[in-house]
């Protein structure tokens, strides 16, 4: 046992000892008023949720134990909003800690991690830190002095007593003892099966009228999607507002040591990537992803033969995310790599109700990654305390609660469908099952941007009062022990029954399943990536050094050969790539993330009990 887990072991096997403790959350009591609201409920809470309201955020509860109203700077490397977080979360907190969140975001501010490197040298990154842990990061902030041992403040920290050994993990990630991160989407279910809701996080997800309309084809392999996507395109027309339509997009910005875009066709395939290493998850295999025989290379060729069929959009190679996004949702794309992205964007009300929108579709060679939950959580994306923390015993409790399930249903990632406060958006009907309230429908099935929240309840619209932490406790299927459902809204019943469209509807006739995860999963076509404790350690500063060299060249390279003239300037590309890479050091790279790649692997197949 590394000295970290015994530090905190030590510190939360006291709590474990104390009394379970029930989630803050009000419970309505069993009342089922959404049945019966009157025509105005759907523009408001019923009186019923105002009460509840007042009664989960006393006044006076905060300020009787924080006598000092505080404002919290919060270095947040995946917040999409920067400022003051307002509405109703911001009650939620200033009711509960007596104090308000300036949320940092370095996704706004950009210049990379210009802003971490800039504040780390003034040494006050935050007095609360999300950020990820692994990588060296966490070594590197508990060297330089950034963040705080929270062992001495957490004797109270009943919530985050379920997960001891996710915390020890996570802090074996530093040499000295004590406990400095606390690790983000921790589950108590089983690794071995899907954690995903309704989607796999990869799939093949195609404009599902377009994809009907020209007699909905078999797919075999990737190369063969590119004939059925030319089809597609020429019967699309126009987007919603008259634009060019596409095949599919691309953009730059997420790229890291690779082309983030040539990624996900790996990971369709069942290839995860370590750095230059990638990994077949299922056989244990591992290829050098410049390699002419790599999955990352024929998604570079497939993407060369897309752009000379025209199914690429031109401005690929300039645009951002954001970019890609605005035309998604207007119907300018057909295929998205992930399904949160398009169905997210695209599948709004009006065009379902119309049985337009995507769908994942089965292709025969595919094994679309799938990620079990973890027990272990995640070191991609983890909190901490600052050490110049003007509060410190403050923060640690407002992280604890933070795991509470009366936060999670508040504060989750804006992605996990998180229901919101339980007595606005749900409430307990007379079997004691979770069921929307007319406001919730409003904003959680109609997703009306503009619903405003009554001023006991924080005031502003409901979407701008959502947490801007984006960050999740805890996986997107665990079960809240308060109501005994998952803390994900769309896994009720009363989501199902309230959600079916057009679209939805015929998905279910022609494939027989509501749940895309379901039907590929049916046909062989998912690999589950089981949750485990594997975490690559951090390179050497020479490594790190030739990595640095190595990337771009491998970056740039891939954007021209996706985009080469031909043939022949698509394999001059590749082998001047391979080329200048080894040259750089890139032999000495592979072969770290080659034996990291085998060691994640072994690590899947422990957590597969194999």
């Amino acid at each position: 046992m590394s000295k970290a887990k015994k530090v905190v072991s030590a510190v939360l096997a006291g709590v474990m000892a104390s009394a379970m403790v029930a989630g803050c959350g009000q419970s309505s009591g069993g009342s089922d008023s959404s049945t019966a609201a009157s025509s105005s409920a759907a523009a408001a809470p019923t009186a019923a949720a105002a009460e509840a309201a007042t009664e989960t955020a006393d006044a006076g509860e905060g300020a009787a134990k924080y006598p000092e109203f505080i404002t919290v700077d919060v270095f947040d490397s995946q917040a999409n909003y920067q400022g003051i977080q307002s509405g109703w979360f911001a009650k939620i907190v200033k009711d509960k800690f007596n104090m308000e969140l300036n949320i940092i975001a370095p996704n706004v501010a950009g210049g990379g991690d210009t802003l971490f490197q800039t504040r780390s040298a003034n040494g006050n990154l935050g007095d609360l830190i999300l950020t990820n842990a692994n990588k060296g990061r966490l070594q590197d902030l508990v060297t330089a002095g950034l963040v705080l041992d929270m062992t001495d403040y957490m004797k109270d920290a009943s919530y985050l007593n379920e997960y001891p050994d996710a915390i020890a993990k996570c802090n074996s990630l530093v040499q000295e003892d004590g406990i400095y991160a606390i690790p983000s989407t921790v589950s108590l279910l089983t690794a071995d099966q899907p954690g995903e809701v309704t989607d796999p996080t990869c799939a093949l997800c195609l404009r599902w009228d377009i994809y009907q309309q020209i007699g909905a084809p078999e797919i075999d392999t990737f190369e063969d999607l590119l004939p059925v996507l030319q089809q597609m395109q020429e019967a699309a027309g126009t987007s919603d507002s008259g634009k060019q339509v596409y095949a599919m997009s691309l953009f730059s910005d997420w790229d890291s040591t690779y082309m983030q875009n040539a990624f996900t066709i790996g990971q369709a395939l069942g290839y995860d990537i370590l750095g230059f290493a990638q990994l077949d998850i299922t056989t244990g295999d591992v290829y050098s992803i410049i390699d002419d025989d790599s999955p990352y290379v024929r998604a570079l060729k497939f993407y060369y033969q897309a752009n000379q069929m025209g199914l690429i959009d031109p401005e690929s190679t300039t645009q951002n995310y954001d970019t890609m996004a605005s035309k998604m949702s207007d119907g300018a794309i057909l295929y998205s790599f992930w399904p949160w992205c398009g169905m997210g964007l695209y599948n709004s009300t009006d065009h379902t109700a119309e049985g337009k929108g995507l769908m994942p579709v089965p292709m025969k060679e595919a094994r679309f990654m799938s990620y079990g939950p973890n027990p272990y959580g995640s070191t991609d994306f983890d909190i901490m305390v600052g050490s110049q923390a003007q509060d410190p015993q403050r923060m640690v409790d407002f992280i604890n609660w933070l795991y509470s399930p009366e936060a999670i249903v508040c504060s989750g990632s804006q992605t996990a469908s998180a229901p919101g406060p339980e007595g606005l958006t749900w409430e307990l009907n007379s079997e004691g099952k979770p069921e929307f309230t007319d406001f919730g429908k409003q904003v959680l099935i109609k997703k009306d941007q503009t619903a405003v929240v009554p001023d006991e309840w924080g005031g502003g619209t409901y979407y701008d009062g959502i947490s801007a932490l984006n960050y999740q406790p805890v996986g997107i299927k665990d079960v809240n022990p308060d109501t005994g459902n998952p803390y994900n809204y769309q896994m009720w019943d009363s989501y199902y029954d309230l959600t079916a469209t057009a679209l939805s509807k015929d998905y279910e006739e022609k494939t027989g399943y509501k749940a895309s995860i379901e039907y590929l999963d049916s046909l062989g076509e998912l690999s589950i990536v089981p949750g485990n404790d594997y975490v690559a350690p951090a390179y050497s500063t020479d490594i790190t050094t030739e990595q640095e060299q190595c990337k771009q060249i491998i970056v740039d390279s891939s954007w021209k050969m996706a985009f080469a003239a031909n043939e022949d300037e698509f394999n001059a590309t590749l082998q001047d790539m391979q080329e200048t890479a080894k040259g750089l050091g890139y032999d000495d790279v592979f072969a770290v993330d080659q034996k990291n790649a085998k060691d994640q692997f072994a690590a899947y197949q422990a957590a597969r009990g194999k």
